[in-house]
């Protein structure tokens, strides 16, 4: 009951604050929710959204799935889940930018990099799952032959995050916005190792550090 208690508490306080001690942010959204952004993150407990960017309810629109990948466009596909809400995030929010932001020691990204589940199984839905990611696995095999295991994971964990904004633009609707300028995608990633948060530049090519890590006091 620890738990539960624990999250009542914590209902206790989002309810003083947000309806004793500030009411105003509710009143507007009883109306309807307008976020400018859409992030796509990672389902891992540590990494919540709204958490690490410091947002008010109604700021983000949020999509969390293992390893945050977006599938690639497809009529046939089993992944409604995912692209329904990326669908109305764009065309019934109008949302002005796509976040997918990974991060650091991502379970998801780990069993694809180690080949745990093949996706061959009637239930084996993890596999089919992260099987998005495999262009990203099989780039970075090629690329990090020799690297050592956790530098392989950083590196697929940081091009799974390019393949899901590829796949994104294979959507028509994202991809007339992109065209129309009205649309900006972007790629995150959280270090949790080191409290960073770094961002894909594609004029470099390179994902460099948005909000680099705390130096210690006296270092």
């Amino acid at each position: 009951m620890h738990d539960l208690e624990r999250f009542i508490d914590g209902f206790q306080r989002f309810q003083q604050q947000y309806f004793e001690t500030d009411p105003s942010l509710y009143s507007d959204l009883r109306q309807g929710q307008h976020p400018n952004t859409l992030l796509i993150g990672c389902c891992d407990s540590r990494v919540d959204p709204a958490l690490l960017l410091g947002c008010d309810p109604g700021d983000i629109f949020t999509v969390r799935n293992v390893a945050n990948l977006v599938p690639p466009c497809d009529p046939k596909q089993h992944f409604a889940g995912v692209t329904s809400a990326v669908q109305f995030a764009v065309q019934q929010l109008n949302v002005a930018r796509i976040i997918v932001m990974g991060h650091a020691q991502c379970g998801g990204i780990r069993a694809l990099v180690e080949q745990r589940f093949s996706g061959e199984a009637p239930m084996d839905y993890i596999g089919r799952w992260i099987h998005i990611a495999e262009p990203a696995r099989a780039a970075i095999m090629r690329q990090l032959p020799s690297a050592i295991p956790a530098e392989r994971q950083r590196a697929c964990e940081l091009a799974a995050i390019l393949v899901s904004l590829r796949n994104l633009e294979s959507y028509p609707w994202i991809a007339e916005r992109l065209a129309a300028g009205s649309l900006t995608l972007h790629g995150w990633y959280f270090d949790l190792d080191a409290g960073a948060l770094l961002a894909y530049s594609p004029r470099a090519d390179a994902f460099l550090p948005l909000v680099c890590p705390l130096v210690p006091e006296g270092a």
